[in-house]
């Protein structure tokens, strides 16, 4: 679809692009040259709420000197606010962090994420996630079928789809999950006058961590993870899945990985623990994270933890989650602190931090302190 050939090369860089077989299934993307920073990446939680608060919002987090902003699933739609950030903001990165993939058509995904990265000139990333199989199935009302492999067809056929639209090439990508073998000029949107979008993922287990590495161009790590954790069990992993993929690992970003609890006083910094503390108790009840837990011995937390979940015991939990198992999973400090906190507990690992981890609670770094970690 695009008669400009500068035009759409210049749309393949910072994306990669599937090939496309004679049958249609794609086989290894292309990788091209999108390459991140060296320094750390600070990211703020937009507020979802209302929307007409986002304006002032992305105006102000893009004043104190952030890298980008994240849009969480939760009691909100991720899409919408960035959508309106996009045209308030100029540099920030705008990503979904994340949008649940299975309740959405790739299709669907593909579309949004087209016109959110046009709109915003080229800084919106697709971030992915499956969820769990309760949320799929119950709140959703979606199948669970074998989500490591349908979350690698899910990237796949969104960059089939990207594909397409780029090149006016046919849509023929065939898989066990997914097929896409119609595209009409009438559902083709105007050429990007942009890079194709980044595409990352949310991944917890090892299945979807290779995943992440084998096709996307980054992965964003849950809060629930430690240090150890992320070193011994979730690095080998991704460099699985990353030479397989035969990617650079400075060509791959890895995002999260733990909570940060600061504020500008003593106070403000124990407000946060308990909140953390909460959410540790939260996440902890669910099986599906309690190999973070086993890495430290807790695996009897997670247990108890899980039979409060189960008898209401919601307002029990932040109890049994001591100091010291905060600290296993957050950088915790006031803000003349807190660089160092997070040299220790972030360094040489991540690509980049949420500063909030809640659109309820915004994000209060000051200028000169989101400086400083991004020199780490």
């Amino acid at each position: 679809m695009i008669s400009n050939l500068e035009q759409f090369l210049s749309s393949l860089r910072g994306a990669r692009l599937p090939h496309l077989s004679p049958n249609g299934n794609s086989g290894t993307p292309l990788q091209t040259s999108y390459l991140r920073n060296n320094a750390m990446k600070v990211f703020a939680t937009l507020p979802q709420a209302d929307l007409n608060d986002v304006p002032e919002a992305i105006r102000r987090i893009e004043a104190d000197g952030y890298d980008g902003v994240v849009a969480l699933e939760n009691r909100h739609d991720p899409f919408l606010p960035l959508a309106v950030a996009a045209i308030h903001s100029e540099r920030l990165e705008l990503a979904t962090g994340v949008a649940i993939a299975f309740p959405r058509s790739p299709m669907i995904a593909a579309n949004i994420a087209w016109d959110l990265q046009q709109a915003s000139s080229g800084r919106f990333e697709l971030g992915l996630g499956s969820q769990v199989r309760g949320h799929n199935e119950r709140r959703f009302s979606v199948k669970w079928l074998s989500p490591a492999p349908r979350m690698r067809e899910y990237v796949e056929s969104v960059r089939a789809i990207w594909h397409t639209w780029s090149t006016g090439q046919p849509l023929n990508y065939e898989g066990d999950f997914y097929n896409f073998t119609l595209m009409t000029p009438n559902f083709t949107p105007e050429p990007l006058t942009v890079p194709l979008p980044k595409i990352t993922m949310a991944a917890v287990g090892p299945m979807m961590l290779r995943t992440a590495g084998r096709v996307c161009d980054g992965v964003r790590l849950h809060a629930f993870c430690t240090r150890s954790y992320l070193e011994e069990k979730i690095l080998p992993e991704l460099d699985i899945g990353l030479n397989e993929n035969s990617l650079p690992r400075d060509q791959f970003e890895i995002s999260g990985g733990g909570f940060l609890c600061t504020g500008p006083n003593d106070q403000s910094v124990e407000e946060m623990l308990d909140w953390v503390r909460y959410r540790i108790g939260f996440y902890g009840s669910t099986k599906a994270y309690w190999p973070v837990l086993e890495q430290h011995d807790l695996l009897d937390l997670g247990q108890e933890l899980n039979y409060l979940s189960k008898n209401d015991g919601w307002s029990k939990m932040a109890s049994l989650v001591t100091d010291e198992v905060v600290r296993h999973f957050a950088a915790v400090g006031r803000h003349d602190e807190i660089v160092k906190a997070i040299t220790e507990r972030f360094g040489g690992l991540t690509d980049a931090i949420g500063a909030s981890a809640s659109p309820e609670i915004p994000a209060d770094l000051p200028p000169d302190v989101i400086q400083d970690i991004q020199a780490i």
